[in-house]
């Protein structure tokens, strides 16, 4: 795995989503009940920041069309989304979060 360091752990406020580029990938970092969670930052519907959206119950929502994407597994559990959105592996080190953007742990259903 090839992590990248992304921000410091003090820099994520809970349930608030922080955009990142790592190797050019857009990346909205998430704190949310006691795990840190990344996810690429596209909605897969629409082309925008899902980090200008909202956190609640380990999701994040699109702020334009509403959809819903599990921070977990990237799937969708609402409409007008159907396909997931990758999420990224991320460890915790030293007070900072590293970001495998190579590896996706997003399945396709």
């Amino acid at each position: 795995m090839t992590f990248q360091r992304a921000c410091g752990l003090s820099e994520l406020e809970e349930d608030t989503p922080k955009r990142v580029e790592l190797d050019g990938t857009p990346v909205s970092l998430v704190h949310t009940e006691g795990e840190v969670f990344a996810i690429n930052d596209i909605c897969s519907h629409a082309n925008v920041s899902l980090s200008e959206g909202e956190v609640d119950d380990c999701h994040i929502e699109c702020w334009l069309h509403g959809s819903r994407f599990d921070l977990r597994s990237g799937k969708p559990d609402s409409l007008p989304a159907t396909r997931p959105v990758p999420v990224y592996p991320v460890k915790i080190e030293g007070g900072s979060v590293f970001v495998d953007v190579r590896a996706s742990l997003t399945q396709e259903s």
